[in-house]
């Protein structure tokens, strides 16, 4: 029976959310949350014999040092293969993940997969390392992912030649593999050309990715008689985040009053973003989101006045989704309150 260590977080390690992200590695015998789930799809093929569990914040800001606990625990109980994961659209969880995988593998030689959403930055940083499962954006998408995880895991524990990423559902960029079809090109084209035609489903065999375009509106000719409002992704909000806006992956966005205020203080505004050093917008907010400056224009008379509400969010790992969903809802009330021009600041 194959011998597996399992990587997660402390969310899925049972511990807790956000407020326990800077727990420090620890080791744990057996399955543990998500990886009762892979216990069942390996059957008696294979067996999670430990859980290596880390706060996302720990491994965040402490990448050298998690790696180095990390690997020597792993190290110790010799498994013959590393998951980690899923992650979904987590953004930390899944730059961890693809950390450590990446670590595992050229450390250990151990065969190693990991699963996230294609938006996930992990996936960005190291599709083209080692194999990666497609996911859902959420871990609603769990209960598909998992089989696909432990039946690609399974045949990398075992040296078993691995098909086309359309076959076995890792995301392309990693490797290409040869196969041959049973129609030729040409006629495969033709079939899809005609089912394109007939409105009829088709998959394509070279997707492309989707780009959003969007046509630029006339220049504004008088911002002196103009109402702007501020917008941002670089997680602003003010001091303890009453909200609790997720430092990444934004489920959220905040909206708050600036009435009256003239200059983001270090003792009343702070970021909630993660995935960049938040010294410098922890003391001083007005270097992400320039209400100092704005007011100093609104006396000038170069704009008409500053909306006295901001909007903001988190745009770390937050995925297109979500942050285009958030912009529908706040933009209406942007409209509706006569707010004539927007600055989206990020970080």
């Amino acid at each position: 029976m194959l011998k597996i260590v399992h990587y997660i977080n402390q969310f899925y390690g049972g511990i807790g959310g956000e407020e326990k992200a800077d727990v420090r590695p620890e080791l744990r015998e057996g399955a543990v949350g998500p990886g009762t789930a892979f216990a069942a799809a390996f059957g008696d093929a294979a067996v999670i014999t430990h859980t290596v569990v880390c706060g996302d914040s720990y491994f965040g800001e402490n990448i050298e040092e998690a790696k180095a606990a990390i690997l020597e625990m792993v190290r110790g109980v010799k498994p013959d293969m590393f998951i980690a994961g899923p992650a979904f659209n987590a953004g930390r969880y899944g730059v961890a993940c693809g950390t450590i995988c990446a670590a595992v593998k050229e450390e250990l030689g151990i065969p190693v997969l990991t699963g996230m959403y294609v938006e996930n930055p992990g996936a960005e940083m190291f599709r083209d390392k080692f194999h990666i499962v497609a996911t859902r954006e959420s871990a609603v998408g769990m209960r598909d992912a998992v089989p696909k995880m432990a039946k690609l895991a399974l045949k990398l524990a075992r040296g078993e030649k691995i098909g086309a990423s359309i076959e076995e559902g890792y995301m392309p960029g990693y490797m290409r593999v040869n196969f041959f079809e049973a129609e030729r090109g040409s006629k495969r084209a033709v079939d899809m050309l005609l089912a394109k035609m007939k409105g009829e489903d088709f998959v394509t065999e070279f997707p492309m990715p989707d780009f959003d375009r969007v046509e630029a509106l006339p220049a504004l000719k008088d911002m002196s008689k103009m109402t702007v409002a501020l917008v941002t992704s670089g997680g602003i909000v003010p001091k303890g985040n009453p909200d609790r806006i997720e430092s990444s992956s934004a489920s959220k966005y905040g909206e708050y009053c600036i009435d009256g205020v003239t200059d983001l203080t270090d003792a009343t505004y702070e970021t909630a973003h993660g995935g960049y050093d938040p010294i410098y917008a922890n003391t001083d907010a007005d270097r992400v989101l320039p209400v100092d400056v704005l007011r100093d224009m609104e006396k000038e008379g170069r704009i008409g006045k500053l909306h006295g509400k901001f909007y903001t969010t988190t745009g770390n790992g937050t995925a297109v989704k979500s942050s285009a969903a958030f912009a529908q809802e706040f933009a209406q009330k942007l409209r509706n309150d006569g707010v004539d021009a927007v600055i989206l600041t990020s970080t």
